[in-house]
């Protein structure tokens, strides 16, 4: 038997090391190393088994690969999450045998979101929910708290609880019900007997998220998984509990806001980036149809507010940007960006000084995007320029009017991708003018839906197009 080698690892990120640092060399976290043991490399390193030979000829080995395209193929059958918003997110509802990861802030209301979808689940299918970190009578009051007035609760005969931490009793309530679908609220909290680490460590979360993947693929069952995050706002456990999932989702907002954003940062079975929008009500998570109106101000056109078309996955929303511009009292003037990245804003802004002569490097310059949301695509780069300009001249742009186009460093406006997806959006949202680059070929489009199509080249020419006024003249 192979000598037990120690080493270190980090309960962060999962790092490895030979020697013991007080710092993490992977994370930067302090006092997250701790020494445990596994069996020398070469105890671990299986070997070949030799081929028997009979005379001058080698016996051949089974074969247990096959060509491709003999390979079966089995029809794709999702089950509905009892959310169209969930279901969008997943890429049409959830994969029996798959592993989806939900991570999100304490008391953002990942429970709330899957304790309401294992109700609706439980009308069709045998549903497990295995909470780990609350008791029995915690739950229930929380399911008595969602559940509706008029509701009963024959419907929801399929949903069943465990409250258990213990990893052994969890598989065998699995193998004895074998349900359709299972939730683990939360894999920190569970621990494996055999291992000696403390539950939540990196061992821990590894390997019983290994044990519960291995079941739910012979099983074919569904099975969610609630992580933690750090304070970095990253998912707390080692690297490989993302890998070893189907789709990553992160359940997002402000915790003293109504609404909440769900993505998918990682999907097997659909597209990433898919964005879900609910809001917490007194009963619950309830579904946003028209998501746009949480980040468009109703208090009318001021200076400074410029109107984008971002896309989120396959949907459209509306997003107002709000811009100030004010004279510096500082040698360096402050920048501050909130739903925008700070690099870009800063980028923008020279684009801005460089090609129309505009003096911003003597201003202060303040950008947030309405409604807390993060747009990352470039798509916004015209909406951030109007934005600025406008608060700079004081000026409020015509009323109806959206901007969707990215800034190059030469001040050229570039095309952007699903561009006709968002003038259908605007369109449907009362939107009567759009300013996008030029040669879209989309204004038979535009005529078809009554936008009135105003493309530009430059970003000169397409701020004139936006506020009616060259704001580079004196």
């Amino acid at each position: 038997m192979g000598r037990s080698t120690p080493f270190y690892a980090c309960q962060s990120c999962g790092a490895q090391s030979r020697q013991f640092f007080g710092r993490c060399p992977g994370c930067g976290s302090w006092n997250s190393l701790v020494e445990q043991s596994n069996p020398a490399a070469d105890g671990r390193r299986r070997r070949a088994a030799p081929v028997p030979a009979i005379g001058d000829h080698a016996v051949p080995r089974a074969r247990r690969s096959e060509p491709i395209q003999s390979v079966g193929e089995r029809p794709l059958q999702r089950l509905s999450s009892g959310f169209p918003e969930l279901d969008r997110v997943l890429g049409g509802g959830l994969v029996p045998g798959s592993l989806v990861l939900v991570g999100g802030d304490p008391g953002i209301g990942k429970s709330t979101l899957l304790l309401q979808s294992a109700r609706a689940l439980a009308a069709d299918c045998s549903v497990l929910y295995v909470s780990a970190e609350e008791s029995a009578q915690q739950v229930k009051l929380r399911w008595r708290r969602l559940q509706q007035p008029a509701e009963g609760g024959p419907g929801e005969a399929g949903l069943q609880l465990l409250a258990e931490t213990d990893l052994e009793l969890v598989l065998q309530e699995l193998e004895a019900l074998r349900p359709a679908v299972a939730i683990i609220d939360s894999i920190q909290a569970l621990h494996d007997a055999e291992l000696n680490s403390a539950p939540g460590s990196v061992s821990q979360v590894r390997e019983c998220a290994a044990a519960l993947q291995r079941l739910a693929k012979r099983q074919d069952m569904a099975l969610l998984l609630v992580g933690h995050v750090t304070k970095e706002g990253m998912l707390a456990g080692p690297k490989v509990l993302e890998h070893l999932v189907d789709a990553v989702l992160t359940f997002e907002g402000d915790r003293f806001a109504s609404h909440r954003l769900l993505r998918a940062v990682k999907n097997r079975f659909g597209a990433t980036h898919e964005l879900g929008v609910f809001e917490m009500r007194d009963r619950g998570l309830a579904e946003v149809t028209n998501p746009s109106e949480l980040f468009l101000g109703g208090e009318g056109p001021c200076a400074g507010t410029a109107t984008i078309v971002a896309c989120e996955g396959t949907r459209p929303l509306l997003v107002d940007l709000q811009a100030l511009v004010s004279t510096t009292s500082y040698a360096s003037p402050r920048r501050t960006a909130t739903g925008i990245g700070i690099n870009r804003l800063h980028q923008i802004l020279a684009v801005l000084e460089k090609h129309m002569g505009l003096p911003l490097s003597r201003f202060d310059c303040y950008l947030a995007v309405a409604g807390g949301l993060e747009v990352e695509e470039p798509a916004a780069d015209l909406g951030v320029a109007a934005a600025v300009v406008a608060s700079y001249r004081d000026l409020i742009l015509p009323a109806g009017t959206v901007l969707v186009g990215e800034l190059g460093l030469g001040g050229q406006i570039r095309s952007v991708a699903q561009l006709e997806l968002r003038l259908q959006e605007a369109a449907r949202l009362g939107f009567r003018r759009a300013v996008v680059p030029r040669s879209s070929g989309l204004a038979p489009v535009a005529a078809a839906l009554g936008l009135e199509l105003m493309e530009a080249g430059g970003v000169a020419e397409a701020l004139v197009a936006a506020l009616g006024v060259d704001p580079a003249a004196d």
